[in-house]
């Protein structure tokens, strides 16, 4: 088992790509904390792991809230006795807009719960993880080449980017490392409303592969970047997009 004697958090783990994630570290011996702002979502998924034979346990989470943040970091290492793998994974799309008619609300709130999540899960979790552990933070590549009426989003994305690579440098000499994946369309609730559109025929298709990602390929991407199997992997971006952008 690729993760056994290893203890892992897994922030949004009551959305698809959380939950596939939480499910393949359980399958592979870790023992995770599943934490999410929805508390059925998010029990649902330390449920599943538990009825599979592993072992999880759920704190209802707000990723945005320091005292929650630190709160979570803290039960894990109680529960568990160690912290060797975060998934900050906690996020959430932009309304499409034109940047003249984002409002400064709606800014402050995606950039909050996209990047500043993944600041505060870091900053509360490095302090606990010995040499060997590893971080893996959900980008977008929208946060690589930017997208049209999601500025927000982009923006957010584009940050987790940049702080993957300053944690990498700030942490690799302890021997814990901080990489990142970016995911193209992946077949989510994220997605719902796109696949109602006109737009949705060339949407679902626009890439080498002509279709759509799923969750469990995003979190095989993550297992492997979580595990020892990536230990000489650090402060990259591993694009999970289909080839989108080689088009």
């Amino acid at each position: 088992m690729r993760l056994a004697n290893k203890t892992a958090i897994v922030t949004g783990g009551g959305g698809d790509i959380g939950r596939s994630t939480a499910l393949r570290f359980a399958e592979e011996g870790a023992q995770v904390m599943v934490s999410d702002i929805s508390e059925e979502n998010g029990r649902k998924t330390a449920e599943l792991i538990k009825d599979r034979g592993g072992t999880a346990e759920f704190l209802l989470t707000d990723m945005t809230n320091p005292e929650d943040v630190e709160r979570v970091v803290q039960r894990t290492i109680k529960k568990f006795g160690r912290l060797n793998i975060l998934f900050n994974n906690a996020g959430v799309n932009s309304d499409e807009k034109k940047i003249p008619d984002v409002s400064l609300e709606e800014w402050k709130r995606v950039m909050d719960i996209n990047i500043s999540s993944v600041f505060l899960g870091m900053k509360y979790a490095l302090p606990h993880m010995e040499a060997g552990s590893s971080i893996v933070n959900t980008a977008s590549i929208a946060g690589i080449k930017g997208q049209k009426l999601v500025a927000a989003y982009s923006a957010s994305k584009s940050s987790v980017l940049t702080l993957t690579k300053t944690a990498s440098t700030e942490f690799g000499r302890k021997n814990i490392r901080v990489n990142a994946v970016a995911p193209g369309i992946i077949d989510t609730k994220m997605v719902e409303d796109w696949k109602k559109t006109e737009k949705w025929p060339v949407l679902s298709t626009a890439n080498v592969l002509r279709r759509i990602g799923k969750p469990e390929e995003v979190a095989n991407a993550v297992l492997f970047l979580a595990s020892d199997e990536a230990s000489f992997i650090t402060g990259e971006t591993l694009v999970i997009d289909g080839g989108t952008l080689n088009l």
